[in-house]
This record gives C-alpha cells, structure tokens and sequence, in this order.
C-alpha cells in the first residue's frame, strides 16, 4: 500500500456536460483583449436558449466582437472541481426591455456606464474536471 498522496489531475468533458456545469454556475470571468492587453473581468452569467448573457463591470463600447467567458468551481482543500471555457462572438444587449430584465435577474457590482450585459454565441467550449487519482 502506497503512502503518497493520490496524484491530481485534469480530466477533459464532453461539450454536453462542461454546459451543464456552467449551466449549474452564476459566476466567471469575461476575457477580452483591449490594445495589446487581456481584460478580465469578474461577472454573472446565465445560460438560456443556446447562449450564454453576462453582465460584467465593463463598458459597452471595449467589448470586442468576440470574446471568452471562464467559470469554474474548484474547492481548494482537495484540488477538485472542474473549468469551463466558452468562446464566441459577443453582442452587447441593447434592447431597453432586454437590458431591464437581465439588470433585475443577474446581480451585478457596478451601475452607470461600467454595467454591461453582453450575449455569446457559443462557437467553442471546452472543459475540465480537477480530480484525485491515480493516473492511468
């Protein structure tokens, strides 16, 4: 019986189930690059008919025409959890009505000309489950 600890890991998901985590999830990172430099910053998301709305502490004019959105759950104790990664085209939400309902269901950290609500269309999305074991 070995006495090392239990290696860590990353196991890759199906595209179908790292959605379903971020699915499960309210919070991540939108990453943007903005003169020569990568932007992130922390936001609220929410999945609803095959894209991803974000409302981030950004403001609309720097989001680009795509970008990245990043959660994940990792519980530093014992190295588990899992990342998810989408990538795809950003359209910052515009409608009056649009913009009022996502501000009343997505809770954000900023109000005025730094809260933005952004919708990616998924093109790329990638993820990973952190684990403990033994490798193959």
């Amino acid at each position: 019986m070995s006495t090392e600890p239990a290696s860590l890991r990353m196991v890759e998901v199906s595209g179908a189930e790292a959605l379903w985590l971020l699915e499960g999830s309210t919070l991540g990172r939108l990453v943007y690059p903005l003169r020569e430099v990568t932007v992130i910053r922390p936001g609220r998301h929410r999945w609803e008919y095959g894209r991803l709305v974000v409302r981030a502490p950004v403001q609309a004019a720097a989001v680009p025409l795509t970008a990245t959105y990043q959660a994940d759950e990792v519980r530093a104790a014992t190295g588990t959890g899992w990342t998810v990664t989408v990538t795809g085209p950003a359209v910052v939400i515009s409608d009056p009505n649009e913009v009022a309902h996502y501000r009343r269901t997505l809770t954000g950290w900023t109000y005025g000309p730094h809260d933005t609500i952004v919708r990616i269309h998924p093109q790329t999305v990638s993820g990973f489950r952190l684990a403990r074991g033994t490798e193959s």
